[in-house]
């Protein structure tokens, strides 16, 4: 079983963030899944977890507000309307304040990344008023603050060119410390451009045949090869036995482009994280235990910690039963439930998840 030391996050906290106004979560696996109602913060806390992987990096940021359509229309120093990131939207209610804090990390010292929104530092005022003095005036000018490790960056929240108001400014993300690698799946399919960047980090090597290997937990030994065809347009193809030609991967359902999809992710995320929102869809009930053994001894192999998001019971039974299987690797799962303002986190053991599978006993 993995050591805590292990795991880039052996717990978590985040406050202030979203949906979520307080919630510590104190232990957390080499797998952990996540079960609860809709709108109890499950996909919040693996946006909080790939903001934590990346450091509080700048383009990130902007990923998460887009990826939610959280855009604000302004008016930019041409006077043309164009949209730009609602920083607010990341705070819990949407309000923000100097003395309003989000902070998301383990609980350790020293390992917090928090964000604010304050006044720009009065050095960078001064020098950012030099390149637009008519359009700033002699006002405070808000910024929005990532902190971590002793360490401070703001970002202007005015449209100026962002290349150059950050090297106006010294905005250099390099002092933070490196990016912890992190994929992402979200709850619909991964497109062809996307399965196509994957398979080239793992064409030719070990992982292409875990990748494979995948795709026979619905076709068996059927699947032969997969391969990516195409220049501008690239598409995934798989050789089947008994068909001449091969034939386009998302020919074969959803549930093959899931399982695929998610082998190529777990290979892509060696040594960081791999965040799967609604993990289940796409994946029949009868595949589920063998698709988490496949997670579990992947994620072990690769040092990989998953954090993924359920609603399915059957998702529950099949991760249960891999987990109980596979003493070696730790699997947890953590039920969310509003209990007023505040979101509760339920720990099942391993034993506990055995019980639940064996007697029907709802988790989600």
């Amino acid at each position: 079983m993995a050591a805590i030391s292990d795991l880039h996050l052996p717990d978590l906290s985040v406050k202030g963030f979203r949906g979520i106004k307080d919630l510590t979560i104190s232990r957390l696996g080499r797998v952990t899944l996540f079960a609860g109602k809709n709108g109890v913060g499950k996909t919040t806390l693996l946006d909080a977890t790939r903001l934590y992987a990346a450091r509080g990096r700048y383009p990130v940021l902007v990923n998460t507000l887009e990826d939610r359509e959280e855009l604000l229309s302004i008016v930019d120093e041409d006077g043309d309307e164009v949209l730009a990131p609602n920083w607010e939207a990341l705070f819990h209610d949407r309000h923000s304040s100097p003395e309003i804090c989000i902070s998301i990390g383990p609980t350790r010292e020293n390992q917090t990344l928090r964000f604010r929104i304050a006044s720009l530092s009065e050095e960078k005022s001064i020098q950012l008023r030099r390149f637009s003095p008519e359009r700033l005036g002699g006002g405070s000018i808000p910024s929005f603050q990532v902190e971590f490790q002793g360490m401070t960056l703001e970002v202007p929240l005015i449209h100026v060119s962002h290349p150059f108001r950050r090297h106006l400014l010294g905005y250099d993300e390099s002092e933070l410390p490196p990016e912890i690698r992190c994929e992402s799946l979200g709850p619909g399919l991964l497109n062809n451009a996307h399965l196509a960047r994957l398979w080239d980090k793992v064409a030719l090597t070990d992982d292409e045949t875990q990748a494979v290997k995948a795709l026979k937990l619905i076709y068996g030994d059927r699947v032969q090869r997969v391969t990516v065809i195409g220049d501008d347009s690239r598409r995934v193809v798989v050789k089947i036995v008994g068909q001449e030609r091969p034939v386009p991967l998302k020919s074969l359902g959803d549930g093959a482009v899931r399982l695929f999809g998610v082998a190529l992710a777990l290979a892509n995320s060696q040594d960081g994280f791999l965040l799967i929102d609604e993990v289940e869809n796409g994946i029949h009930h009868s595949i589920q235990p063998d698709f988490w053994k496949m997670v579990l001894r992947t994620a072990r192999e690769n040092n990989v910690q998953v954090l993924a998001t359920t609603h399915g019971w059957d998702c529950v039974v099949g991760f249960a039963r891999a987990a109980t299987d596979l003493d070696e690797v730790e699997g947890i799962l953590i039920r969310l439930e509003q209990d007023g303002e505040k979101i509760r986190a339920i720990e099942y053991s391993e034993d506990d998840l055995n019980i639940a599978a064996e007697q029907g006993i709802e988790v989600r």
